[in-house]
């Protein structure tokens, strides 16, 4: 195996897209059935889920993401499925906190008016939580879930009353189905200095029954919100950001459009994807990923998994957004679920 040079610095791919941002899933289950990532129709009571030994431990994923930041990565952050399903996650966190990288966690809530406080002692610094709607039954029906819509509000005050800031609000819109929560999301939490990021509806996987008519376009969400509340643009913070970000106009929290459908970035995208069982994706709608985990329980040296990881993201060209279709590419996609997102 060929060894790169550490000296030369952070990794660029085929794009000239440096390796900046590693999403990490921690497990591949969840306790929600949100029909656009796990439809129960697919992920029932039967779905083979990971078995226990196919799981990277703490010390194996700590390991691999001090190998992505050796490489450039500036942002970690754990996803899953539900990534609070995982036992002792603060033990993960506080693992992390040493190699350099800023650290955060996307969570549908549910669990986190427990786990905030432990999450923030341990060296978390941010929390974004999946909020699709307010009212009660658009959320059971978004979700497919018996978990009420307040404990993800209470995790969210949980949360800021542990220190971490105002957590950012992701909310996918479909159309037919939630269209209607755009302005009370903005309402209910921009006043209160969160940001409110709502995503284009997006054909991950082949699970969801995706059709491009469901697709809300950012336009016309920016469309609703400035038509009863005054939007100014924000500047992106860097590159890579995946937000079109705007203030909202006498209070301190903004609104972000994330439009992979209708308008891509793949042309800035610097985001790399490890699964729960150690797979390296380098793109949200990838098919394949490399294997991480043959070598690392193999006894692969550091500079061997760098020089893995680094190989695969010089020869990375992904850029599907641009390229897809109303029909799609055809054949396996893996699930979000999978990948955290």
């Amino acid at each position: 195996m060929e060894r790169i040079d550490h000296a030369a610095g952070p990794v660029a791919d085929l794009g000239r897209r440096p390796l900046r941002d590693l999403r990490i899933s921690v497990t591949d289950r969840c306790n929600f059935r949100c029909a656009y990532c796990m439809p129960r129709e697919v992920f029932g009571p039967d779905h083979p889920f990971l078995p226990r030994a196919q799981i990277l431990t703490y010390e194996e994923l700590a390991r691999l993401a001090a190998t992505f930041v050796r490489l450039g990565v500036l942002k970690i952050r754990l996803t899953g499925g539900e990534p609070l399903l995982r036992r002792d996650l603060t033990d993960l966190v506080r693992r992390l906190g040493g190699i350099g990288a800023d650290l955060a966690l996307t969570t549908n809530g549910s669990l986190l008016a427990e786990a905030a406080a432990p999450l923030r002692a341990a060296g978390l610094r941010r929390v974004t939580v999946s909020l699709d709607a307010l009212d009660p039954a658009v959320f059971r029906r978004t979700n497919d879930t018996e978990v009420p819509v307040d404990r993800v509000l209470a995790g969210i005050e949980a949360a800021q009353r542990a220190g971490f800031p105002p957590p950012k609000l992701n909310a996918v819109i479909r159309r037919g189905v939630n269209e209607g929560e755009i302005l009370p999301l903005v309402r209910r939490f921009a006043p209160r200095g969160h940001e409110v990021r709502f995503i284009e509806y997006m054909d991950v996987g082949t699970s969801n029954g995706w059709r491009l008519e469901q697709v809300v376009p950012a336009r016309e969400i920016h469309a609703r919100i400035a038509a009863e509340l005054e939007l100014e643009p924000v500047e992106p913070g860097y590159r890579g950001e995946v937000a079109r970000r705007y203030r909202v106009a006498g209070w301190p929290g903004e609104v972000g459009l994330i439009s992979s459908v209708t308008q891509p970035f793949c042309g800035d995208c610097t985001r790399a994807r490890l699964s729960a069982d150690g797979r390296l994706f380098t793109c949200l709608f990838a098919a394949e990923g490399l294997d991480l985990r043959g070598p690392l329980r193999g006894g692969a040296s550091d500079d061997e998994l760098a020089t893995l990881v680094a190989g695969r993201w010089r020869d990375r060209d992904d850029r599907y957004s641009e390229l897809r279709t109303a029909a799609t590419r055809p054949g396996p996609r893996i699930e979000m679920s999978y990948i955290g997102g």
